[in-house]
């Protein structure tokens, strides 16, 4: 019955059935109250599934915008990573977080949610422990940002234009800010994954500056799919004529990001909320409402803008 429930769930995701909010709230269901044993394959296909629906994604959107976007969001994304990671620390310091698990949620809020965790573990030598308590507090966050930030969004009418920078500034994860996003428009969707994109390269020199901090020999994990997210946009903007086929590959990108919500979703358990821990998730709830509150803020005065 487990494994039916399981499976059924990743059906009616990829069938469309499920829209991405709906498909993490099944997945948080199942997560939440069936003990299943598809949590390590879950994990592996997510992150595929991921990868390759931000791809599909690109072939629905303009390359010269993508670049406009991606070269105005830049500095947004350095000055918000720096701040979130003082703020982060700070925080980790006054709430006696240990250093480690402190600084991979630092950096799960600034960059980009479990990615960044888990490239950054390996040069920080972080424990199992750590692992867990990290990650547990990122995506337990992570996953209620893609069922408030929409009725915010809405609640404040912000345009598809702000709320898709907000999205991409103030959400933990890609698959949640591209969920968020998409609910929100096609154009919010685009400003969205290409600025939070832009925000996951940083994990390539942070993990750098990590690893000399700790002198250590880990191998960096690139973020190779944000290459080939760029040359499937530029692909489709080079052969427009190909556009019925672009547009099938983009819903598919949309069908896949539902799968991946769902399946994130499932590996949200009892177990991992209780061991992320009262100070950790303190942590992370401070730090995630400062950035998304200040970043809001700037975008509603028109500071930051696109």
């Amino acid at each position: 019955m487990t494994k039916n429930l399981f499976f059924l769930g990743i059906i009616l995701a990829a069938s469309g059935i499920l829209s991405p909010p709906l498909a993490l709230a099944a997945g948080l269901a199942y997560g939440l109250t069936v003990a299943h044993g598809y949590h390590l394959e879950a994990r592996r296909l997510s992150k595929f599934l991921l990868q390759a629906s931000v791809v599909c994604l690109g072939f629905g959107m303009n390359f010269a915008e993508v670049v406009r976007v991606g070269r105005s969001g830049f500095l947004y994304t350095a000055l918000g990573i720096t701040f979130a990671m003082l703020l982060g620390m700070t925080l980790a310091v006054l709430l006696r977080v240990g250093r480690t698990p402190g600084f991979l949620i630092s950096a799960g809020t600034a960059i980009c949610g479990g990615s960044a965790i888990a490239a950054l573990a390996p040069v920080t030598n972080a424990t199992e422990e750590a692992m867990a308590v990290s990650l547990g507090t990122v995506f337990v966050l992570n996953s209620i940002a893609l069922f408030i930030f929409p009725a915010i969004g809405h609640a404040l009418h912000l345009s598809q234009t702000q709320f898709g920078l907000w999205s991409a500034l103030a959400i933990h994860d890609t698959s949640s800010v591209v969920g968020a996003a998409a609910r929100y428009g096609a154009v919010a969707l685009a400003i969205a994954t290409t600025v939070k994109l832009a925000r996951a390269l940083w994990i390539v020199p942070v993990s750098l500056g990590t690893a000399i901090v700790h002198r250590s020999r880990a191998r960096i994990q690139l973020p190779w799919f944000i290459l080939i997210f760029c040359i499937a946009v530029l692909f489709a903007s080079l052969l427009p004529g190909l556009q019925p086929e672009y547009l099938q590959l983009a819903r598919l990108g949309r069908l896949g990001l539902a799968v991946t919500l769902f399946l994130i979703g499932t590996g949200i358990t009892r177990a991992t909320v209780r061991d992320a821990g009262a100070r950790p998730m303190i942590q992370g709830v401070l730090l995630w409402v400062v950035v998304a509150s200040a970043s809001l803020f700037l975008i509603l005065r028109g500071w930051i803008h696109i």
